[in-house]
């Protein structure tokens, strides 16, 4: 499946700092969430199933990863 990301509206993390190691998302594709490094953005995007973003986000919010 191919997806077209060029009009797309990536957004950084409200958690990120100037200059740190993020990525960005953009929401609005039906049924996938799209992933890039917010330092590499003319690099690839990950596209996931939106469920399967959806269990990571509530993994890390809950600690499954660890982290502080």
């Amino acid at each position: 499946m191919s997806i077209d990301l060029s009009g797309a509206g990536w957004v950084k993390s409200s958690y990120s700092q100037s200059g740190g190691e993020c990525i960005e998302v953009a929401a609005g594709f039906v049924g996938v969430m799209p992933v890039r490094d917010s330092k590499d953005p003319e690099g690839p995007a990950l596209v996931f199933p939106a469920n399967a973003w959806s269990c990571f986000v509530a993994g890390v919010k809950d600690g499954t990863f660890g982290g502080s």
